[in-house]
């Protein structure tokens, strides 16, 4: 049996209604789903925010043993109440008939002037599933840091964006001191942190 096949067993009588479409899309969904203990819920009304998906990739440079990591204002951490500037790994939003390491790679060099090389895939994560479509799929990427660095980003996008060349273990304890608060820097970060030795070695 096939996934969505599977799925009209456990989720029924499900309506979908967009409620404001913009950059962004919102969705109103009402259904009725399984309970654990097999009953059926009553009609569930839930809002959806439908932000599309992301390519995510942590450029490392094994010879180095160091870490390009980004720095842009993030409107969402401001309307929270939190810092705004975020230090966070290179990312950008996945746009039709493209793959993920397609856009790793494009916003690589839009972001940070980084040609990758070697990439290893991190997994696909959703973000904020409790709320909103968005995955994540992320990477770690080879790259030479010598020459990197600077003020980045696309002027028609208005983006403004400082690249900066981290020793990992600085990174890392900015990870742990909470300065990277980001989960688009946090679990990269922490994957890279589980496999330096390794890529160091196949990567050097």
């Amino acid at each position: 049996m096939n996934r969505s096949m599977e799925l009209k067993h456990r989720v029924r009588n499900v309506q979908c209604t967009t409620s404001f479409k913009g950059y962004f899309q919102v969705d109103e969904y009402i259904l009725e789903h399984r309970t654990h203990e097999g009953d059926w819920t009553p009609p569930i009304r839930r809002e959806v925010f439908d932000r599309g998906h992301v390519a995510v990739v942590l450029p490392y440079d094994p010879w180095q043993d160091a870490v390009v990591l980004v720095e842009q204002f993030r409107i969402g951490a401001y309307a929270a109440g939190l810092e705004p500037w975020l230090t966070e790994a290179v990312a950008g939003t996945i746009e039709p008939g493209e793959s993920a390491e397609e856009v790793a790679r494009r916003e690589a060099m839009e972001e940070a002037g980084c040609v990758l090389t070697l990439m290893e895939s991190i997994g696909t994560m959703l973000m904020s599933p409790g709320s909103c479509t968005e995955t994540a799929t992320m990477f770690c990427a080879r790259v030479d840091s010598r020459e990197l660095g600077g003020i980045h980003g696309l002027a028609h996008e208005d983006e403004d964006i400082e690249a900066r060349v981290v020793p990992l273990d600085e990174a890392l304890e900015q990870l742990e001191s909470g300065h990277i608060s980001n989960g688009y820097a946090v679990i990269p970060l922490q994957w890279l942190a589980l496999n330096r030795a390794r890529l160091r070695t196949i990567w050097s």
